[in-house]
């Protein structure tokens, strides 16, 4: 891992999934974290494990997306890195979804992901000239689903391709202001959101047929995912933006 001793970074989903991954990996390599996440008892657990620190709410609210960028600033003194990894899945069809799940799964996918780097980028603009060193690097979590489509996640795979864009539109206006905005898009994970809201028990049958449909034949580990991000929003990066980056085993490779 990059070595990120004097980085901080706010975290969002950071209590579980892949989203604890990244904390973990990110304040073993030294860096110093704000965990956002509305579950706050697995937020707790993972702070006290990483010396983050949690902050509980919700990023559809941008009030209090704005509150957790100043605490950043007050806290570490800068914002190096945002990493939006706070996501929701419904698992319908067009038809199935309903307005509440509509609109809950954008305003947390897509308002959630525009408010914390609207909030971001605010900051890193006063962190110094344009022609100064890098301001700062954002990794939105999109999916594989964003580009591919699937079936029966119609509202999940219309939030995430607008991350997508979301992601490609923000690098390109703050290109020439040495802020890199990018993404990475996994496919198939062992997170607790691959087991949520199926209509099927999750049995281990299950989750190996999930395992079949990947062409390494096996569901990522969250930290593999991890990393990736990591290694987007380090300096090592420093010549990539409004990129999409798949993590996904050869998936979409077919």
């Amino acid at each position: 891992m990059t070595n990120f001793s004097g980085k901080s970074a706010v975290i969002t989903g950071g209590a579980s999934g892949m989203g604890a991954a990244t904390v973990r990996l990110f304040t073993a390599a030294g860096g110093r974290a704000i965990l956002v996440d509305k579950n706050r008892d697995l937020a707790q657990t993972v702070a006290e494990e990483t010396g983050a620190i949690a902050m509980i709410g919700d990023v559809s609210d941008s009030s209090f997306c704005n509150d957790v960028i100043a605490a950043a600033v007050t806290n570490f003194g800068k914002l190096d890195i945002v990493i939006n990894a706070a996501g929701i899945i419904v698992r319908s069809n067009g038809v199935g979804t309903t307005d509440e799940q509509w609109h809950r799964i954008m305003n947390v996918n897509v308002s959630g992901t525009f408010f914390m780097c609207r909030a971001a980028i605010k900051q890193m603009l006063k962190q110094g000239a344009e022609d100064s060193a890098m301001r700062g690097s954002i990794v939105n979590f999109g999916s594989i689903w964003g580009d591919l489509g699937a079936a029966g996640v119609a509202a999940y795979c219309a939030s995430k391709g607008a991350v997508h864009n979301l992601t490609r539109a923000l690098a390109l206006d703050h290109a020439q202001d040495n802020i890199r905005i990018n993404a990475v898009c996994p496919g198939e994970v062992n997170t607790p959101m691959i087991q949520s809201e199926r209509n099927e028990q999750v049995t281990p049958e299950l989750m190996a047929r999930l395992a079949s449909t990947v062409p390494m034949g096996r569901l990522a580990d969250p930290a593999e995912v991890a990393r990736v991000a990591l290694f987007i929003a380090s300096d090592e990066a420093s010549y990539m933006t409004g990129s999409l980056v798949n993590v996904d085993a050869g998936f979409t490779a077919r």
